[in-house]
C-alpha cells in the first residue's frame, strides 16, 4: 500500500515537508498520524481524498493522493 500526502500553505511550513508517502492507513485520520509523528491535527483543517473533500475518517486506500490545508481565514 502507498499513500502519497501533501501539505499546503502554513502546514507545510509548519512540518517542514511538503509531501511525504504513507504506506499503511486506513482512515485519513491513520495518514496524518503517520505523516506528522502524530502531531496534532490544526482545528478546522481541509482535507482531500483524491481532490474531494474528506474528512479525517473518510476511508483511504492504496494509490489515493491525500492533501491537507490549513483553515481558510479571510476578510
Amino acid at each position: 500500500m502507498s499513500i502519497q500526502v501533501k501539505f499546503f500553505a502554513s502546514l507545510r511550513e509548519s512540518l517542514g515537508q511538503s509531501d511525504t508517502i504513507v504506506e499503511q492507513a486506513s482512515t485519513v485520520a491513520d495518514v496524518w498520524a503517520q505523516a506528522t509523528d502524530s502531531a496534532a491535527a490544526p482545528k478546522n483543517m481541509l482535507v482531500a481524498v483524491n481532490l474531494d473533500y474528506a474528512t479525517m475518517q473518510s476511508q483511504v486506500a492504496d494509490g489515493d493522493e491525500v492533501a491537507f490545508f490549513p483553515p481558510v481565514t479571510g476578510g
